[in-house]
C-alpha cells in the first residue's frame, strides 16, 4: 500500500504529539506515585470518562466487532452489548464508593475489606495474576490486533512496526503516568472516532453497494437484526465461529455474563483501569459521571461506524475464510482509502492502539508497584525510588506481552472467550464484597480457583462450548464460594466497623455492622439508585437501537426510541438535580 507525503504527514505528526505530552507531564507525574498513577485525583468527568472509553476502543475491537457481524449479523454484538448491565450497575452503585474509599489501586481494597494472612495473600496473588499474567494477554491481543492492521496495509516489517510504537508508547506512559495517558486518550479518541466514521461513510457509498441498492438489498435480513432468532441457531452457527449465537448462548449473555464474569472494561462492581480512572477523578460527583459518560459513549457513540464496515466486508470479501472474518475491516480500508484519508485511518488505528496500550501498561504497573513491591518487598521508600521502580516495571511489562503477541496468540476473540471463562463466576464476589459483610477472603480466593477448576473439567471432559460453557462455570464457582464462606470465619468487627466508617456503604446486608455504629449515616438510597440504574439501561439501549434503526431507513422508529432514551436521561438528570449532583466544582 503506498502512502502519499500527506498521509506520512498525518502519521508522523500524531505520533510526535504523544511523544511531546509525555515530555510535558514528566516533572509532574515524578513527584509521587499518586500523580504517577491518578493524576494526583483531579481529573474532571469528561477526561477521565473519556480515558475510559479511549481504552476500550482498540485497535482489536473494531476487527472483533466486523469479525462477530460477518459471522452472525448485528446480533452477535450481544457478546458485548449485554454488559450494559453491569456497567450501569458500576456507575450508580460503586463509582462514588470506589472514589470514596481513597485508594490507589483496587487491589489495595482487598486489605481495606478483608485481613489477616489470607488477605495479604489474594492481594500479592491478584497483582500478579492481574497486573501480570492476565494484562500481558489483554496487550498482546492489542498487539495482536495492531500487527493484523500493519500486515494487510502494508504487507511488509510488521514486526518492527509493532516494536517501534510499543517502544515509543512505553516512553510517554512511563515518563508522563497517567496525566500523559489522561491526554493523549482524549486526543486518541477523537481522531479514532472521526477516521472509523469517514471509513464508514465511503464504505456503504462504494458503487458495488449503492448500485445494488444498499446493504439491505445485498444482505440476507437476519444480518440486520438487532436481537438474535430464538432458535437452534442461526445461519452462521455451521461455520464454526465461536458465537454460534442459540438461544442459549443469548440467555447466556444476557442472564449470567454481565454479574458474573470478570473482563477488562466490564468487571463487576468497577474495578481495573475503570476503578483507577473513578479513583483519579475530583470527587465522588464526577467519579459518577465519569462513568457515566463511559458507558453511554462505549455502547452509543461507537458501535454503529464498525458494524458498517463489518457488513460492507461481507459483501466485497464474500469468500473470506471464518477464521480470518475479522481481517474483512482492515480489507475495505485497504481497497477503498484514497491519499490523505489513508493517513487519516491509519492515525485513527494507531490511537485505538496506543491509548489502550498506554493504560494497560500504567494500571498492570500500578498493581505490581504498589500491591506487590511496595506491600511485600520495600516498603518504605521515597516517593521518588516507587516512581523510578514504576518505570522500569512498564518496560518489562511490554517486553513480556510482547512475547507473547508473536509466540502465543492466534486470534482475538480466542483471547476473548479464554478471559470470560475463567474469570466467570468472580463477579458474584466482586459485587457482594462491597454489599455483604460476611464475604471474607477465602471467599474471593475461592471464586477465582473454581473457574479455572470448571473451566478445564469442560473442555477436557464435555462437548460443552462457549458461551453456554458459563452456566456450568458460574453455578460451580458460587456454590464453592458460598461453601467456602460459611466453612471460614468472618472479618473480625473492628476491622468490619473501620471499613463501614470509610465508605458509609449501607444496605440490609451490612445490618449487624451499622447497628453497631448508628453515628455513621449511609447515603445510599437503594430505591433511588436501582431506579436510576433501570433508566440508565434503558437510555443506553434505546440510544443505541434508535440510531441504528435511523442508520438503515427506518426514521419513525429510531426516533421513537431516541425519544425513550431522552426520557430517560432526563429521569436521571432529575434524580441528579435533586440530589445536588449536577453542581461540580
Amino acid at each position: 500500500m503506498n502512502l502519499s507525503a500527506l498521509d506520512f504527514s498525518i502519521i508522523l505528526l500524531y505520533l510526535l504529539f504523544n511523544f511531546l505530552v509525555g515530555i510535558w507531564y514528566r516533572r509532574r507525574a515524578s513527584e509521587s506515585t499518586t500523580e504517577f498513577f491518578l493524576s494526583g485525583r483531579k481529573l474532571p468527568w469528561w477526561i477521565a470518562g473519556t480515558g475510559m472509553v479511549a481504552t476500550t476502543f482498540a485497535a482489536d475491537t473494531p476487527l472483533a466487532v466486523a469479525g462477530l457481524v460477518a459471522k452472525n449479523g448485528i446480533a452477535g454484538n450481544w457478546i458485548w452489548w449485554s454488559f450494559v448491565f453491569g456497567g450501569m450497575l458500576t456507575v450508580f452503585f460503586f463509582a462514588r464508593l470506589w472514589r470514596r474509599a481513597q485508594i490507589l489501586t483496587d487491589l489495595e481494597f482487598i486489605e481495606l475489606r478483608y485481613s489477616g494472612s489470607a488477605a495479604r495473600f489474594l492481594r500479592g496473588f491478584k497483582a500478579i495474576y492481574y497486573g501480570l499474567f492476565i494484562n500481558c494477554i489483554i496487550i498482546g491481543w492489542v498487539n495482536l490486533a495492531m500487527y493484523k492492521v500493519i500486515n494487510i496495509m502494508f504487507e511488509t516489517h510488521a514486526e518492527l512496526t509493532i516494536l517501534a510504537l510499543a517502544a515509543l508508547t512505553t516512553l510517554y506512559s512511563g515518563m508522563g503516568g497517567l496525566w500523559s495517558v489522561s491526554i493523549t486518550d482524549v486526543v486518541q479518541f477523537v481522531i479514532a472516532m472521526l477516521g472509523s466514521v469517514v471509513l464508514a461513510v465511503l464504505a456503504v457509498n462504494q458503487p458495488m453497494i449503492t448500485e445494488q441498492g444498499g446493504l439491505r438489498k445485498i444482505l440476507p435480513d437476519w444480518m440486520f437484526s438487532f436481537l438474535p432468532r430464538i432458535a437452534e441457531s442461526t445461519p452462521s452457527a455451521e461455520a464454526g465461529g465461536i458465537l454460534a449465537l442459540s438461544a442459549g448462548a443469548f440467555i447466556a449473555f444476557i442472564g449470567v455474563q454481565w454479574w458474573a464474569s470478570w473482563y477488562p472494561g466490564a468487571e463487576p462492581g468497577g474495578g481495573g483501569y475503570v476503578a483507577q480512572r473513578m479513583m483519579s477523578a475530583k470527587d465522588e460527583k464526577h467519579s459518577l459521571l465519569a462513568t457515566l459518560w463511559f458507558i453511554v459513549a462505549h455502547y452509543c457513540v461507537r458501535p454503529w461506524p464498525w458494524i458498517l464496515v463489518g457488513l460492507v466486508s461481507v459483501v466485497m470479501f464474500p469468500t473470506l475464510p471464518i477464521e480470518q472474518k475479522e481481517d474483512g475491516f482492515v480489507l475495505v480500508m485497504r481497497k477503498i482509502l484514497p491519499n490523505g484519508l489513508k493517513g487519516l485511518l491509519i492515525a485513527a488505528f494507531l490511537a485505538a492502539y496506543m491509548s489502550t496500550l498506554s493504560t494497560h501498561l500504567n494500571w498492570g504497573t500500578s498493581y505490581l508497584l504498589n500491591d506487590f513491591y511496595k506491600r511485600f518487598i520495600r516498603r518504605n521508600e521515597e516517593e521518588a525510588h516507587y516512581v523510578a521502580v514504576s518505570r522500569v516495571m512498564t518496560v518489562l511489562m511490554m517486553v513480556v506481552s510482547l512475547v507473547i503477541t508473536f509466540f502465543v496468540l492466534q486470534t482475538i476473540q480466542g483471547a476473548w472467550s479464554f478471559i470470560l471463562q475463567c474469570g466467570a463466576g468472580v463477579g458474584f464476589v466482586l459485587i457482594l464484597r462491597w454489599f455483604w459483610w460476611r464475604l471474607n477472603a477465602w471467599s474471593e480466593i475461592a471464586s477465582i480457583v473454581a473457574p479455572f477448576v470448571a473451566y478445564s473439567y469442560l473442555a477436557a471432559f464435555t462437548e460443552v462450548k462457549f458461551p453456554e460453557t458459563l452456566f456450568y462455570i458460574v453455578g460451580f464457582t458460587i456454590a464453592v464460594t458460598l461453601v467456602v464462606t460459611f466453612l471460614t470465619p468472618p472479618e473480625s468487627v473492628e476491622h468490619l466497623k473501620n471499613f463501614y466508617r470509610r465508605t458509609r456503604v449501607g444496605g440490609l446486608f451490612w445490618k449487624p455492622i451499622s447497628d453497631l455504629l448508628p453515628e455513621v449515616k449511609s447515603d445510599g438510597n437503594y430505591f433511588s439508585l436501582f431506579l436510576n440504574w433501570f433508566l440508565g439501561v434503558v437510555l443506553v439501549y434505546a440510544f443505541l437501537f434508535g440510531i441504528g434503526k435511523i442508520i438503515f431507513g427506518q426514521w419513525l422508529y429510531g426516533m421513537v426510541l431516541c425519544g425513550i432514551g431522552m426520557c430517560a436521561a432526563a429521569g436521571i438528570y432529575y434524580d441528579f438535580n435533586r440530589r445536588g449532583w449536577t453542581k461540580l466544582n
